[in-house]
């Protein structure tokens, strides 16, 4: 079976059990960029609970972020744990949309992908998994969002070597995919729910919906 074919199949396994799973929460797409920084090393309900208090101050916006302090930011996001490197992050986030994009992140729209990709890159504490999900999510590019989750179900399927990188196993995807952002949107969350659920660092083969194709 070719590679596009296999992926494809996987898709269908997965959506057929799982169905849609409406991602990524948030109302704005500023609501999405902050929930994305945050939930690096944390779970979801977490960052809820801490974009909830941004919320109740009445400050998720690019504006206000911006000209609070790093400290009241950290203590607003304390829910979302490591709240003082996540109050930092979020801080060269907004120093770089302020001071390339006048703090709009409408101005972004006619920016090429991988020319956005490569200076969301360039703000500290801005990785690769975070600035796709960005791209994905908020902005919605036609980019495939990878993690630990995505690695550990190629891997065992035997689509990609165990030593990947990040790069290559997100390159499987997107190359092996037809170029639609709400493909790619669902896909991940997908291999994020497949991945929690039986994919697991001990794998439950029994009962998963890929039980079927081949793996090790």
């Amino acid at each position: 079976m070719m590679m596009n074919e296999t992926l494809t199949e996987i898709y269908h396994l997965l959506f057929e059990r799982f169905g849609p799973q409406h991602w990524w929460p948030g109302e704005t797409q500023f609501e999405i960029i902050v929930g994305a920084i945050l939930t690096q090393n944390t779970n979801w309900a977490n960052v809820e609970k801490a974009i909830a208090n941004l919320k109740s101050a009445d400050l998720l916006s690019p504006e206000k972020l911006h000209n609070i302090e790093v400290s009241q930011l950290a203590e607003l996001i304390r829910p979302a744990g490591y709240y003082n490197i996540k109050a930092k992050r979020l801080k060269n986030f907004l120093d770089w949309l302020f001071e390339n994009y006048g703090g709009k992140l409408p101005e972004l729209e006619n920016v090429d992908t991988e020319r956005l990709r490569a200076e969301l890159l360039g703000v500290k504490g801005v990785g690769r998994e975070t600035a796709d999900s960005i791209l994905l999510y908020a902005l919605d590019r036609e980019v495939f969002v990878v993690d630990a989750y995505t690695a550990r179900v190629a891997c065992r399927h035997g689509l990609i070597e165990p030593e990947a990188d990040y790069e290559q196993l997100r390159e499987l995807f997107q190359s092996n995919l037809p170029q639609e952002g709400q493909l790619f949107n669902e896909y991940h969350a997908l291999l994020v729910r497949v991945g929690k659920e039986f994919c697991k660092p001990k794998a439950r083969c029994a009962g998963c919906p890929l039980e079927g194709l081949p793996h090790e």
